[in-house]
């Protein structure tokens, strides 16, 4: 069983100092930043736990409990949308990465999804991508709602 304890620890509105002259060429620099935050995070998986801290950075003023419930958010939302398009299209294994080739893809597996979820079938995701991959009247009835 895993288990899951995270927290801003700080938040932070003196951000300043690293508004100022940079040392070195080429060094990034934060226009409208507002805010720094710490967030600890503990994870106790088959008995041992472990411990990390992440740093954010925001254009927001925000409190600690705002930034705890944003990074919540943001990652929730990306966790199961990435979860589904790996798992419906093994989008970890994809290798194209040149010129709008992977924009172009995901916005295609995008609309496949969609498209997907609308099924009223009990079937999982995978199960109906394939379907439709190999029926094309079932492919067409999905396009077109009439299933």
């Amino acid at each position: 069983m895993v288990v899951l304890k995270s927290d801003v620890l700080q938040s932070s509105h003196a951000v300043d100092w690293l508004k100022g002259g940079r040392s070195a060429p080429g060094e990034p620099r934060f226009p409208g930043l507002a805010t720094l935050g710490m967030i600890e995070a503990e994870v106790e998986a088959n008995g041992k736990k472990t411990c990390s801290k992440r740093y954010y950075i925001s254009s927001a003023k925000l409190s600690a409990t705002q930034l705890n419930h944003g990074v919540r958010a943001h990652w929730g939302i990306e966790n199961r949308l990435h979860w589904v398009m790996d798992v419906v299209f093994h989008d970890d294994l994809m290798r194209l990465r040149t010129q709008n080739g992977p924009a172009n893809m995901a916005l295609i597996r995008h609309t496949a999804i969609n498209i997907i979820k609308q099924i009223p079938d009990k079937a999982s995701l995978k199960v109906r991508r394939k379907t439709a991959a190999w029926d094309d009247e079932y492919l067409f009835k999905a396009i077109t709602k009439t299933i």
